[in-house]
């Protein structure tokens, strides 16, 4: 039997990248988190032997193994949209740390996956001139700006991915899913496709209380499936707003008497807050506070002009499936670290699709 390809993630997160690339038979060898709760829930899900939960500015060069592959993505918010956009920031030189392992490592390919605004950072001009005459000059490198909905996920999360690579240039993958297919497109996955059938109306508020340990300490845990199927008790004001707010709808769709007083006295932008999804479109991106109606288009898309509505924001399961994690994917940590954890992945499909078009270059009898 052929011998599987390896795969190193770094700022793995819970696991996202590693999910869609252990779809397409690669084999995990090393992962590096420093978030302890994302750290286990990714040891749960693909193994703690392999998981080093730490600062990746302590792991030495002696603890790396040979890698085909070495995928991450360094923190953003730096240069996040969200963030502070500011050049000093300690998070925007961690992708440094990223490149010393693929200096040390030497793959055949690397991925970085970034926030869409990093390839417009000083930061990505920066890792283009450590191609062109530094320590990655090895390495040709493919940058691009990718549509999440185009390869299959329910959602419209766009992210930069840069393929490295030492064995020939490798394009990005082309879209295989389209608003409006051509060719053998097929047509965008929806948010009906994810999370119908799902009980309309959480019966819980709260986590079970379960328990499981890795790295040596008890940690919340690990949480299956409808686990994650938890409400919140919103005011009854809160109600009123959401019962206005029609799929595709927002903040815009508030009477007068329902708005605060900061979106009142603001008539124009962030138009998708209190927002409700649709049920035959991709969702807009699921961010890290997605249980948050006031932070992005959250609210359940069944609404009806004369019909039966569904009052409440999206679940942290909904909020999973939208991000195309698989059914059995297993969870640690409190609520609001598990939504961080969420909101923070690549979509499994869009990994899926990338490790798909590598696997081609990498095993030239698997390219069609």
């Amino acid at each position: 039997m052929a011998k599987p390809l390896t795969l190193i993630d770094l700022f793995a997160g819970c696991g996202g990248m590693t999910s869609g690339f252990t779809r397409e038979g690669f084999e995990p060898v090393l992962a590096v988190e420093f978030n302890r709760q994302a750290a286990s829930t990714y040891a749960a899900n693909f193994g703690e032997d392999h998981t080093i939960w730490g600062d990746i500015t302590q792991v030495s060069n002696d603890l790396l193994p040979e890698a085909d592959v070495v995928i991450g993505g360094p923190p953003c918010q730096g240069f996040s949209n969200l963030g502070s956009k500011d050049v000093n920031d300690p998070r925007n030189q961690l992708w440094k740390e990223y490149l010393r392992v693929v200096a040390t490592v030497k793959p055949r390919v690397f991925v970085i996956e970034n926030v869409e605004r990093f390839s417009a950072s000083t930061e990505f001009q920066l890792l283009l001139d450590e191609a062109d005459h530094g320590m990655i000059a090895d390495y040709e490198l493919t940058p691009g700006v990718l549509l999440a909905a185009d390869y299959g996920v329910a959602q419209r999360r766009p992210r930069t991915i840069v393929i490295g690579s030492r064995i020939g240039k490798i394009d990005l993958p082309d879209p295989t899913h389209a608003r409006v297919p051509t060719g053998d497109q097929l047509p965008w996955r929806t948010v009906r496709d994810r999370i119908a059938g799902l009980p309309d109306m959480p019966t819980t508020t709260e986590l079970p209380e379960t328990r499981t340990e890795f790295f040596g300490e008890e940690i919340q845990g690990a949480y299956k499936w409808l686990d994650l199927h938890f409400g919140r008790q919103p005011r009854e004001l809160s109600l009123k707003r959401y019962d206005c707010v029609p799929p595709g709808g927002g903040r815009f769709n508030l009477p007068d008497e329902l708005l605060p007083r900061c979106w009142r006295d603001k008539p124009t932008g962030t138009t998708d807050v209190m927002g409700r999804m649709r049920w035959d479109a991709p969702s807009l991106t699921i961010r890290t506070e997605f249980f948050k109606p006031e932070k992005g288009q959250y609210l359940h898309p069944q609404w009806e002009e004369n019909g039966p509505r569904v009052n409440r924001v999206i679940t942290h399961l909904e909020g999973a499936l939208l991000q195309d994690f698989p059914d059995d994917f297993l969870w640690c940590g409190s609520k609001i670290e598990i939504a961080k954890q969420i909101g923070n992945a690549v979509p499994g499909g869009l990994a899926q699709a990338i490790a798909r078009q590598l696997k081609k270059a990498l095993v030239p009898s698997t390219a069609k």
